[in-house]
């Protein structure tokens, strides 16, 4: 792991300064894709539609749950009035009903991530092209992300394209 940050931060000083010396001949800016991403109506819209289907999921778990936990205690109420192979098979029929929520949960995960991909791709693919039709309109042969954390820029004192992009999508 050393290792691997040792490389990575060599590797990211190698890249600044090739890409200090193509800035020579080179016009190059940055834009926050994460900041853009997040102003764009439809990023908003889809957030709005995944939220709701993540409370319906959410909703539907909790009811599961409750409804699991009450004949729980019912079962444990009525253990003592009950023989030992009728508890068993009860404990059985609990365990079954646990393993059916863990499904479940996982089902309504994927079902999420999958909705998200669905929903999201059309959006970073607006961007995307909004982001090369601004910055070749304006000359710019690179363009990088300045988002935090995306290590795509470690300093950002060029050009932003974030507000022509902005611009060009309506925001």
């Amino acid at each position: 792991m050393k290792q691997f940050k040792t490389v990575l931060i060599a590797v990211s000083f190698m890249l600044g300064a090739v890409a200090f010396t193509n800035a020579q001949t080179s016009k190059v800016a940055h834009v926050g894709t994460q900041e853009l991403i997040e102003s764009m109506p439809t990023y908003q819209s889809a957030m709005s539609q995944l939220e709701k289907l993540e409370k319906t999921y959410r909703a539907d778990i909790d009811d599961l749950l409750k409804e699991a936990q009450n004949k729980n205690q019912r079962y444990q109420a009525e253990a003592t009035t009950k023989t030992e192979e009728e508890n068993a098979s009860r404990a059985r029929e609990l365990q079954a009903t646990q393993e059916k929520i863990v499904q479940f949960q996982q089902v309504a995960q994927k079902e999420l991530q999958k909705k998200e991909t669905e929903l999201l791709k059309p959006v970073y693919e607006k961007a995307r092209t909004a982001i090369q039709k601004v910055a070749r309109a304006k000359g710019f042969d690179y363009v990088l992300d300045s988002t935090t954390g995306a290590g795509g820029v470690l300093l950002a004192d060029g050009y932003d394209l974030l507000n022509d992009v902005k611009k060009e999508l309506g925001i």
